[in-house]
């Protein structure tokens, strides 16, 4: 794959994102009458897409899954009732810049707010970064609190995306944290191995294998045309170092509303050795209203792929609510197969 012969090194692919509304829509014989809703909705949240997920969306098509998920949209910016700017009260949880403590035993570190995509329906689009990304630097106080609070077990990498930083800046920071005895888990959570698999290099196996502590990498899928032949084999990659595999996949209407798609995603994530662990209703954040699944159609979804699959394929229906303890398992019953 280009991240293992460095033809195509992954912060060349990271670099040379598509940003331009206009380009997007050329390059996929897309209509132009697209354009002022997309020039007009890229101004609250710009477009961001890796050029090798491009190659996955059919031309021509306005309604393929995968462009959905990244296409600028007018319906972003119609306000709707119950959709706002912070979905889950993250400003409350956050105690120390880069650290959300949201859950009892485990903390998120935003430790970028970088990321190479820009899906729409991200419930950080109007995150404040800008006061959450302490750099290695600022390192000090997030260490400092998670050594105060013994209970905390788990340190969850998220961003932004966690692996769009450097190797070298992720093994740093996993040395400092494997110090603080408690931390016995590091958490993952990253959608480059999906949408721009020239991440998946040696030198980021190298430190995975190594890490001291337990990991565990939760890649994002929403769809089984993201599952390309060198994302199949990044995975593989990821699978052999001996972290545990997860996926969460957000349910998105008109992108994978269906139990058929639902059903072919865990096939082909499980046939790479990563296990369907999520499926999350939408988090209301404003401009998404339109991805929106009513939560009947999800039930009965859920349960459409949980009489289809062997109960290890079928994820966790889920929901997150600001304030809430755990995530809310939304499944109607347990099923068994």
């Amino acid at each position: 794959m280009p991240g293992l012969t460095e033809k195509y090194t992954w912060q060349k692919a990271l670099s040379d994102l598509v940003t331009d509304p206009r380009e997007l829509l050329e390059l996929l014989d897309l209509d132009p009458g697209l354009l002022d809703a997309a020039k007009a909705a890229a101004r609250v949240f710009p477009l961001k897409v890796p050029r090798g997920f491009l190659a996955r969306i059919r031309k021509g098509d306005p309604h393929d899954p995968l462009l959905l998920q990244i296409l600028p949209l007018g319906a972003e910016l119609q306000e709707t009732e119950g959709f706002d700017r912070d979905p889950l009260g993250e400003a409350a949880v956050n105690p120390v810049p880069g650290l959300l403590h949201k859950y009892h035993g485990r903390v998120l570190v935003t430790l970028t707010g970088a990321c190479a995509v820009h899906c729409r329906y991200c419930f950080r689009r109007y995150f404040p970064y800008e006061e959450n990304n302490p750099g290695s630097m600022g390192w000090e106080s997030i260490f400092a609190y998670i050594r105060q609070n013994p209970a905390i077990s788990e340190v969850i990498l998220s961003g932004g995306d966690p692996l769009a930083v450097n190797d070298r800046l992720l093994q740093r920071f996993s040395d400092q944290l494997s110090g603080i005895p408690h931390v016995i888990r590091l958490r993952i959570h990253t959608r480059l191995p999906i949408v721009l698999p020239e991440r998946i290099t040696p030198e980021l196996l190298a430190w995975l294998t190594n890490v001291k502590m337990k990991a565990i990498v939760v890649v994002h899928a929403n769809h089984p045309h993201e599952i390309s032949p060198d994302v199949k084999e990044g995975l593989n990659l990821l699978r052999f170092t001996g972290v545990t595999l997860l996926n969460q996949t957000v349910l998105l209407k008109g992108v994978n509303d269906s139990a058929r798609v639902l059903s072919d995603l865990s096939e082909a994530l499980f046939a790479c050795g990563v296990l369907p662990y999520y499926l999350h209703r939408l988090d209301k954040v404003r401009g998404a209203a339109h991805f929106d699944v009513p939560p009947e159609t999800a039930n009965a979804l859920h349960a459409e792929i949980s009489r289809e699959l062997p109960g290890y394929l079928v994820p966790r229906l889920v929901c997150e609510e600001a304030g809430a303890g755990s995530k809310t398992v939304l499944s109607t019953g347990l099923y068994t197969g």
